[in-house]
């Protein structure tokens, strides 16, 4: 008699009921390949999703894969604490002469634990030593991770509901650009908070920000307004941190989201597609007058991962040497922009979201967006919603898709959206 059972059933019998993504796709992936995931049934699909942005360069790059299994094979450091190392050496010296020097900046690279949060803590435990202040001021909509502090400073009210009702302290929220409507100043009514001593809102250590908001539902802040919340920092004697795990590393369109800003963040927090494979991999850019920790203040076991060290080198070389890649992601943004605007023209009111190649569509009904991308994925796509109410189908394709793949993946979308906006208009009725 054969004891054969699902693959699928192990997980409903031993993983935690925090598992999220696997519910929306009810499948066993086997293997990946640039924009591509296949199946234990060998069937393929699109990927949309592109691991919430840690797959820019896409699964299995050849060239970063090619050379990590020769560090691992030729018995490179695995694993070496903040030990210093050829590969670590390797990678800073690299970064420091392809996004640093072309970029006047002169921000130190911290090691932090291996996963964005893990920077967005250290970011606001270093604001508050430097500034001497409690305070953080983070944004409507803003999502900053999953780890208390990080937490407090995440809107998202049933992510904060995880935490069981403790405390998420030393945070004040401010209105993000648009958050009242087109017509409302924002920044207007921050500086007149923060001017007005009875108005009960200190001065911050640190503004908390993303420049595309991932989670929040694609909120993208215009140039004018990022430079007028960088002059209201300096102004206050406020920090400015720059969230850029989702944002950066090309995907609002260039290596940093505020690339064509006139504004310099004291603090950038860095994970998901740093590491260009998909590697546990974070860090914290740190304006060098800032770096004042004290050895081991703020510490942790895997402070850099060398294997990521090895794939980043090369994703930092082969993609960010020039303006190549810059380019070929402006290219697809436009693609991407027309297709969208060809989903958002089938639903009353709906508009597109964000910027570059982190695009998406509020379809104003967190219903209708979950049937789209329900429908998609039957059809071959992986995609997924965001936003205060999952209102916005996201698309978050891999940098380095092939334009035919592209459009293949889009005329699921778009085939997906007509179907449901058909019967979802039925329903209605």
């Amino acid at each position: 008699m054969s004891t054969h059972t699902s693959p699928k059933a192990v997980f409903e019998r031993r993983e935690s009921e925090a598992r999220s993504y696997c519910r929306g796709f009810d499948t066993v992936f086997t293997s990946a390949s640039g924009a591509e995931m296949t199946d234990v049934d060998g069937r393929t699909y699109i990927d949309f999703l592109a691991g919430c942005s840690s797959l820019n360069y896409g699964h299995n790059d050849p060239d970063m894969k090619a050379a990590l299994l020769e560090h691992i094979s030729n018995d490179g450091i695995a694993h070496g604490l903040d030990m210093m190392s050829d590969t670590k050496a390797q990678f800073l010296e690299t970064f420091e002469k392809l996004i640093l020097e072309p970029r006047g900046m002169d921000h130190k690279i911290m090691m932090t634990g291996p996963t964005g949060t893990n920077a967005v803590e250290s970011a606001l435990k270093l604001a508050r030593k430097v500034t001497g202040r409690r305070d953080i001021i983070a944004f409507t909509n803003g999502f900053h991770g999953m780890t208390m502090g990080a937490l407090a400073a995440t809107g998202n009210a049933g992510k904060r509901g995880g935490a069981g009702g403790v405390s998420l302290p030393d945070v004040n929220r401010m209105p993000y650009e648009g958050a009242f409507g087109d017509d409302v100043d924002t920044i207007a009514q921050m500086e007149m908070m923060l001017d007005n001593p009875s108005s009960g809102v200190e001065a911050p250590a640190a503004f908390l920000v993303e420049l595309v908001q991932g989670e929040g539902g694609l909120n993208a802040a215009s140039k004018e307004w990022v430079e007028r919340l960088g002059r209201l920092a300096k102004k206050h004697g406020t920090l400015l941190i720059v969230d850029d795990i989702q944002a950066g590393i090309g995907r609002a369109g260039s290596f940093f989201s505020f690339d064509d800003m006139d504004v310099e963040p004291d603090m950038i927090p860095l994970a998901k597609s740093l590491s260009g494979f998909g590697l546990p991999f974070a860090a914290l850019l740190i304006r060098r007058d800032l770096d004042i920790w004290k050895p081991a203040e703020h510490n942790g076991t895997f402070r850099g991962n060398t294997h990521a060290f090895v794939t980043a080198r090369v994703a930092l070389e082969k993609f960010w040497s020039d303006d190549t890649f810059k380019n070929e992601i402006a290219e697809k943004a436009k693609i991407l922009e027309t297709r969208l605007q060809r989903i958002a023209d089938m639903v009353p009111g709906a508009r597109l979201k964000g910027r570059g190649m982190m695009r998406g569509v509020d379809v104003g009904s967190g219903e209708l967006a979950e049937q789209i991308c329900g429908e998609a994925f039957r059809n071959g796509l992986i995609i997924e919603t965001s936003g205060s109410f999952d209102e916005v189908v996201k698309v978050l394709a891999p940098l380095t898709i092939p334009v035919e793949l592209f459009e293949k993946g889009l005329d699921i979308l778009e085939k997906a959206a007509s179907t449901c906006v058909e019967g979802h208009n039925i329903a209605a009725e």
